[in-house]
């Protein structure tokens, strides 16, 4: 068998198992979270979020709306050298997102923001 009839079976199948998997998972609500950021976001974007009124009164000083708080908790960056990881009950993560630095306690069955801080 020559060489481009080989790649043209190759190809074929590969593109009708696309097809087949494009089918079978689009209704699905699957994610790749590998990275250590990806799941420790995920990981807080699962659980009830404890915002106490000191935090809500912070937001509404800053002009911010809990759209804004959760798209920060979603989209934001994870900075490991001042989160607290090796807590035994809950550990806290230092999250930043444009000018957004959030302080939250992260615990078995909820995350409590701890500290709110915007650099406007």
């Amino acid at each position: 068998m020559k060489f481009i009839h080989r790649l043209g079976f190759y190809l074929g199948g590969f593109s009708i198992g696309l097809v087949f998997l494009m089918f079978f998972l689009s209704g699905k609500k699957t994610s790749c979270s590998y990275g250590p950021n990806a799941r420790v976001l995920k990981n807080i974007s699962t659980k009830s979020l404890i915002i106490n009124p000191k935090i809500q009164s912070q937001l509404q000083a800053l002009n911010l709306d809990s759209l804004s708080l959760d798209e920060a908790l979603k989209k934001g960056d994870v900075n490991f050298s001042k989160s607290e990881t090796k807590l035994d009950r809950c550990k806290r993560y230092f999250i930043e997102y444009n000018s957004i630095e959030i302080f939250i306690e992260n615990c078995e069955k909820e995350a409590t923001i701890l500290n709110l801080i915007s650099n406007k």
